[in-house]
């Protein structure tokens, strides 16, 4: 039988890691992510914990072993920017643009989400993860978002905000004209 809610807190309360490891295991997917949040919590959660949580078949897991990897250096999350589930690639958007610095890799990646994913939460999420990296090769793809959904558009504009050049200036000035008061407000408070 599955452990509760109750019995993963009180194991974190406890430091009980043996309890939380086996949670690990539990056929409840949302006993397995509150396990992993809560072995990250008392400094007992691994890599290799994190890798085989990412590959786990329930999307909230893979999510919650994002959430928990965005330090961790050593965990690949660029391979999940092609998760069949649109929430882990949104995740995993967020969280490389969380991270301290990035790849070349790192870039393309999200320069082909925020420009070719068919949802566009997970292409508002590249390009803000763009903009927060603050690379001049992800710049491109920020001002191609200009052109997108609102949504997506007030969150390129955002993402402008680590940038100063002619190009940007310009692209901020074209945005104070946008159909959606959020984009406009957003341009206006940039410049």
């Amino acid at each position: 039988m599955d452990p509760t809610r109750t019995d993963i807190i009180l194991a974190e309360q406890a430091g009980n890691v043996d309890a939380l490891l086996r949670s690990l295991e539990a056929e409840s997917a949302s006993i397995r992510a509150l396990a992993l949040g809560s072995l990250s919590k008392i400094d007992a959660l691994t890599s290799d914990h994190r890798h085989a949580a990412l590959s786990d078949g329930d999307r909230n897991v893979r999510v919650r072993a994002v959430e928990v990897s965005i330090d961790d250096v050593s965990i690949d999350l660029v391979s999940l920017l092609e998760d069949d589930d649109d929430v882990v690639v949104e995740t995993a958007a967020w969280a490389l643009g969380e991270r301290e610095s990035a790849s070349p890799d790192v870039i393309t990646a999200l320069d082909r989400v925020g420009r070719n994913h068919e949802v566009s939460i997970c292409r508002e999420a590249a390009i803000a993860a763009l903009g927060a990296i603050g690379s001049v090769d992800g710049l491109p793809t920020i001002l191609a978002g200009l052109d997108d959904r609102a949504p997506v558009r007030r969150r390129a504009v955002l993402a402008l905000a680590p940038f100063d050049s002619p190009e940007v200036h310009a692209a901020l000035v074209r945005a104070l004209d946008d159909r959606d008061r959020q984009v406009r407000q957003a341009a206006e408070d940039l410049l």
